[in-house]
């Protein structure tokens, strides 16, 4: 994540409006993704009917943009070896493993764990990899995320009543952060198109979906249309494409420091969105971790990335 730098110009008028709702409509869309993807439990759907229902959809809606700007096709300019490492990132394993996590964790989990713990691991990463050290606002900004996670998870780890097995849900949720940072890495090493490595790793996901499909539980045929409607939908369409377009405009128009300080929204929003669909509250000790790394993440966005 890029710190906000004063040296970018403000956009004017509409264009600023314009570049705020895309930042906050994609936070939106990623804050009730942790909610949908809670709710294909209940509906009866495994991790793998989840996956195979996003990729095959977004891959569908992004096909025909693919065609035109994937040269070759379906690599880009990213070429077939950097393509396929960053699919085996953020391809159906991820999926699956963020699908996965939300069988034993509420979604609030998700949406605290993964998104609090990225900047985390991306500083540690790029520390130790590339020796770019944090400055001393990124480092404390880091170590209150650390501060509220832990304070969030103490229940889940400590296998209380109300938590039990979530810890499970919150290692998966890790292991996500961590997938996610040497991504984030590689492609900012590489210098990759965030539309084009979307567009790659979708259309490069589909033929892993049949090997996935004999090597987990498929329960598709035995579930309703609704569920699966929704989860094709929300994952694939409005995950998948929409918020990747929403968010490429808001980092287009205000920076992409600015566009990042939207992502504290997105726990906001899942634990709202949370407690009115699916009925999960989080407890006292949870909702004073959240608040605890939503403020390090602020303070992380806002200070230098290195000193």
């Amino acid at each position: 994540m890029t710190a906000t730098s004063p040296s970018i110009p403000q956009p004017a008028g509409g264009r600023l409006w314009l570049g705020f709702a895309c930042g906050a409509l994609a936070s939106l869309i990623w804050g009730v993704q942790s909610v949908v993807s809670r709710q294909s439990v209940a509906d009866g759907l495994s991790a793998a009917d989840v996956t195979i229902l996003r990729f095959l959809a977004a891959s569908l809606v992004l096909l025909p943009f693919a065609l035109k700007r994937l040269k070759p096709f379906p690599v880009g300019r990213l070429g077939w070896k950097r393509a396929l490492i960053l699919t085996a990132l953020i391809g159906p394993s991820y999926s699956a493993l963020l699908v996965g996590g939300a069988h034993f964790a509420p979604a609030l989990h998700s949406a605290v764990i993964s998104p609090g713990l990225i900047p985390v691991c991306t500083a540690l990463l790029a520390w130790f990899v590339l020796a770019e050290r944090p400055g001393p606002g990124r480092l404390a900004g880091l170590g209150v995320i650390l501060l509220g996670v832990g304070l969030f998870s103490l229940e889940a780890l400590g296998n209380t009543p109300t938590r039990e097995g979530a810890w499970i849900g919150d290692l998966l949720f890790v292991l996500i952060a961590l997938l996610w940072s040497i991504f984030g890495l590689l492609a900012r090493r590489w210098g990759a198109d965030a539309i084009e490595v979307t567009m790659a790793t979708c259309l490069l996901s589909v033929p892993l979906l049949p090997i996935m499909a004999l090597a987990m539980p498929v329960n598709l045929g035995h579930v309703a249309w609704g569920a699966i409607a929704l989860q094709a939908l929300y994952q694939g369409v409005i995950v998948g494409a929409a918020a990747l377009f929403l968010y490429t405009q808001a980092v287009a128009i205000l920076g992409a420091g600015r566009a990042a300080l939207f992502l504290p929204l997105v726990p906001v929003v899942t634990a709202i969105s949370g407690t009115l669909l699916l009925g999960e509250k989080a407890s006292l000790t949870e909702t004073a971790g959240m608040a605890l790394a939503i403020t390090g993440m602020v303070i992380a966005l806002r200070s230098k990335s290195v000193a």
